[in-house]
């Protein structure tokens, strides 16, 4: 039997994800799913539109057996730290395979440019080259990646699919990555059913349906997440250089501009340059909502959450429980972790974010069952 894991935001979920689910099934008929999600915030640093209780929902309605939380602190992080949290805890629920969705479909490729990356000291090179003359980590590794003789690969799904493969090989997982072609292109303006995530948030933020891109009701999403004026206070009352990702002096460009903005946008458009692109200050100005700190962003993963599960999943997780070393666990009691205190600190953060207090009593409740 093939355990498979995929590694998901869901932001929100759409008809792309769930043909990447029913491709994999269709593939693997008598598999079991794994998912690992980003819950309450996504890798980009955007407020997911989906709260972590209903996105189970709908993956276990969806075929999945399994879903498994991936803590804040790895959730919210450039594709290596993400990747790196992500598979840590896929390899110790022992998958098999990890399939992604990928734009290029070339996993011979993906692996040739991962090893190029662990084993190539002139790609270091290259990439730190291009991160002086003031180039982004994306553009950067890319560059590299064409200047080596490979095709340009600069799409966010396969920049990400490597940032995989590079935790399988330098970890020696027992794990075989493999691809799915995806549906549509990531940037938008997509006919048919088929539209991206970001196409689909931006309807949400302009008040319109997107019943006909989801399979589920779609009062489940929330239609308001400004996080602008609680951001604000945060940063004109604290010491900001002290959060993730605020380093190399940009707190003195983000105290200067805040005053005068008045969006998040704004501030983002005031403070983005070459090497600071919109995600990167996006996720950078999450760290500094939630309060993470740089000496919280290095704790390791010390437990597994579980999320929800159906029947085979549940048979699954009782036939590897004892083979697995990291803590599974299903709520906060007798549970004891940094790492799950800040998952408890960002969630009230989101339910004040989203107007739903409920999600605090749901956080410390049994996991989804279907």
């Amino acid at each position: 039997m093939d355990v498979i894991g995929i590694i998901g935001e869901y932001n929100p979920f759409h008809l792309g994800h769930k043909y990447h689910i029913d491709k994999i099934k269709e593939m693997y008929p008598e598999s079991i799913l794994i998912v690992v999600t980003s819950t309450s915030f996504t890798q980009r640093g955007d407020i997911s539109v989906l709260n972590k209780w209903d996105k189970t929902k709908i993956l276990l309605d969806n075929n999945i057996n399994l879903v498994i939380e991936l803590p804040f602190v790895y959730s919210t992080q450039s594709a290596d730290i993400f990747a790196k949290g992500a598979l840590k805890i896929l390899n110790a629920l022992k998958i098999n395979k990890l399939i992604f969705g990928s734009e290029s479909n070339d996993i011979e490729l993906l692996k040739e440019i991962a090893n190029l990356q662990i084993n190539n000291k002139d790609f270091d090179n290259k990439v730190k080259l291009y991160l002086s003359e003031g180039y982004n980590y994306p553009t950067s590794l890319s560059r590299a990646i064409k200047d080596l003789g490979f095709n340009k690969i600069d799409t966010p799904n396969d920049l990400l699919g490597i940032s995989y493969i590079k935790e399988i090989i330098k970890n020696k997982y027992n794990i075989i990555p493999e691809t799915i072609k995806r549906t549509n292109n990531y940037h938008g303006n997509n006919n048919g059913k088929y539209k991206s995530a970001s196409e689909l948030r931006e309807l949400i933020k302009e008040n319109k349906s997107i019943k006909d891109y989801i399979n589920y009701d779609e009062k489940v999403i929330y239609k308001s997440t400004d996080d602008f004026n609680f951001l604000k206070y945060k940063i004109i009352s604290s010491d900001i250089k002290n959060y993730q990702t605020v380093d190399e002096g940009i707190e003195n460009k983000i105290n200067k501009e805040i005053i005068n903005c008045s969006s998040k946008n704004e501030l983002i458009n005031l403070i983005k340059s070459k090497r600071y692109t919109y995600n990167k200050i996006n996720r950078m100005l999450t760290h500094i909502l939630c309060s993470l700190t740089k000496e919280e962003a290095k704790l390791n993963i010390d437990y597994v959450r579980i999320l929800g599960f159906n029947k085979n999943g549940k048979e699954y997780l009782n036939v590897i429980k004892k083979e697995i070393d990291i803590p599974l666990i299903t709520n906060y009691k007798n549970t004891t972790s940094k790492l799950l205190d800040i998952e408890y600190r960002v969630l009230k953060i989101y339910s004040l974010l989203t107007n739903d207090s409920t999600l605090i009593k749901r956080e410390i409740s049994k996991p989804v069952k279907k």
